[in-house]
């Protein structure tokens, strides 16, 4: 958010142990602390925007959602449903996938699950194309305004996100960066999205400067860790800090 001029503000739902290898330990916040730290920034600095990330049980997610139409009513929201980390480690409680579906959807402005994330919001199997079109068409279902369903699992030269709205589907396809240095893809796009947005930008545009910062975040990424290492997040203020591609 810092690097395309926002100013970010975090309420810490979780924290976690985990390095480029895996997640090994998540220690929940109690809800209402997480209320407390929403309050007290939105009604000093307020938000032009919203991103809502790991929610992990339901308890926090009714908490957040409550909060968010009490002291944030009409400010676009960014769901990110994270449920399930980068090496495979469950992030959200399975008994709180019904509550995440019943709350979230609805006051979202954009939604944007991964394939996995999708499957277990729509209870389709995903395995190519059609049938990402399929559930991202099921997904804005749920009540959302507009689903951004990511491509990146599937198998392939070219990876292809589907922005649905009801409009109809808007395919974005771009060359695959063939790299194991993927950490934190699908919250970096969020937080970008929901960046663009707080600066005034029309969705699709907001979607499209997002994936190609994204983009430009793993290619330049520094290779650090024996796993999924990190993004260049600040590529675009200091590229020579990092060093480069790997």
């Amino acid at each position: 958010m810092t690097a395309l001029g926002g100013y970010a503000m975090t309420a810490i739902t979780a924290l976690t142990a985990q390095n480029t290898e895996g997640v090994f330990g998540v220690h929940p916040v109690p809800a209402d602390f997480i209320v407390e730290q929403m309050r007290l920034v939105l009604r000093d600095i307020g938000a032009d925007a919203v991103k809502l990330g790991m929610l992990h049980d339901a308890a926090v997610i009714d908490a957040v959602a409550d909060t968010l139409l009490a002291e944030a009513p009409g400010v676009p929201l960014v769901v990110d449903p994270v449920m399930i980390s980068k090496g495979g480690a469950a992030l959200l409680d399975p008994a709180a996938s019904v509550t995440l579906k019943r709350r979230l959807p609805i006051i979202a402005t954009i939604m944007t699950p991964n394939i996995p994330e999708a499957e277990a919001l729509s209870g389709l199997t995903i395995g190519d194309l059609d049938e990402m079109r399929h559930a991202a068409a099921m997904l804005l279902t749920l009540g959302g305004e507009t689903i951004l369903l990511k491509g990146g699992h599937l198998e392939g030269d070219e990876v292809t996100d589907i922005l649905a709205t009801a409009d109809g589907l808007i395919e974005m396809t771009s060359p695959r960066i063939d790299t194991v240095h993927t950490h934190g893809t699908g919250c970096t796009l969020a937080s970008a999205i929901a960046t663009g947005l707080a600066q005034g930008l029309a969705l699709e545009p907001a979607v499209r400067r997002a994936r190609a910062y994204v983009r430009e975040a793993i290619a330049s990424a520094p290779g650090f860790g024996r796993g999924h290492g990190p993004l260049n997040h600040i590529h675009p203020l200091a590229p020579y800090m990092l060093g480069g591609a790997s």
